[in-house]
């Protein structure tokens, strides 16, 4: 099964096929949706802060100073968000897998029924899923993780998966929050800044916009227009907003 418990017997004509045929799948969507998640808020949130500071005349330096305060907050938070998403989503992995080891137990024919359900709903016949059921009925643990992955839909979480994707997302927000503040850090004058700000982010915002387009397997193109007019949109109220309230 997928978590290794069980071991695979194949006859060596079908171990040979497998091996002499190679598939290529993406199998990282967890850590590319973390960086997604990281990086195009890391982007969009520190660039609007910086274009609204900048609206009020604010300084470069108290621009900068206050565009590094929020990376450093908003990496924290969003890592802790990411964290703890991850260890409900393990925690609620736990409880179903007890307590459908527990039904397994208490009430086995139910259990072997839902199985020829499942079964059954991919045109199956009874005939032919009936010595599947047996097989696994003398096979708890594999039962059990059929019963996880094919009643319930759940794929067991990797142990580090709350760990690895609060740092994802922490350090991929820091990435995309420093962009917009670059040019804060080597121009003095924050209207001169801010339009060299605009610039680099809204060019870094196309770039990862088509990454995560090409990655996510929609349209490049279109997912950079989309995620550049985001920010664009972003920055320019908190810029025009800035403006209002001087006035």
């Amino acid at each position: 099964m997928a978590d290794g418990s069980t071991p695979i017997r194949l006859d060596p004509h079908k171990q040979a096929l497998l091996k002499h045929h190679t598939e290529k799948h993406f199998t990282a969507g967890e850590i590319v949706r973390d960086i997604i998640i990281g990086v195009s808020d890391g982007l969009t949130v520190p660039f609007a802060l910086a274009a609204g500071l900048s609206g009020a005349n604010a300084s470069s330096s108290i621009v900068l100073t206050a565009g590094i305060a929020e990376v450093a907050a908003g990496a924290i938070s969003m890592g802790l968000g990411g964290y703890l998403a991850a260890k409900s989503e393990a925690d609620h992995y736990m409880r179903e897998l007890r307590r459908e080891q527990e039904e397994i137990v208490a009430v086995p024919d139910t259990e072997a029924a839902e199985v020829a359900e499942i079964l059954a709903q991919y045109g199956i016949e009874p005939h032919e899923y009936g010595p599947v059921v047996n097989a696994l009925r003398k096979r708890p643990q594999a039962w059990l993780d059929f019963m996880m992955k094919f009643e319930l839909g759940l794929e067991k979480p990797d142990p580090r998966r709350a760990l690895q994707s609060a740092l994802t997302i922490a350090l991929a927000y820091i990435l995309g929050g420093l962009v917009p503040l670059i040019p804060y850090m080597f121009i003095s004058n924050a209207t001169r800044a801010v339009t060299a700000s605009v610039a680099l982010t809204l060019l870094a915002l196309l770039v990862f916009g088509y990454a995560k387009g090409y990655f996510t397997g929609n349209k490049p193109f279109q997912s950079a227009i989309q995620t550049t007019l985001i920010g664009a949109i972003a920055s320019a109220a908190a810029f025009g907003m800035a403006k209002a309230i001087q006035l």
